[in-house]
């Protein structure tokens, strides 16, 4: 998937709760949203675009992966080794 379509969606998400006036509380709905509605392939690329810099990203969205990654980051796959 494209990186700067996914950017373009978790800042519109973003800036949707930024809206909130509790901090704390946007941030951890952002990351509820990205884990309920993203697949973990989409949330894997945006967790390593953030790993590599983040470029793009509003502060908030990145905020939020910082605080909430166990939250949004994806089960790692297993073998059936």
């Amino acid at each position: 998937m494209d990186i700067h379509h996914l950017l373009r969606m978790a800042n519109q998400i973003g800036t949707f709760f930024e809206a909130m006036p509790e901090r704390d509380q946007a941030l951890q709905e952002v990351a509820q949203h990205l884990r309920k509605f993203w697949e973990p392939r989409m949330r894997r690329e945006l967790l390593a675009h953030l790993d590599a810099g983040g470029a793009g990203l509003r502060p908030i969205v990145a905020d939020a992966l910082r605080a909430h990654r166990a939250l949004v980051e994806p089960p790692a796959a297993t073998s059936d080794s």
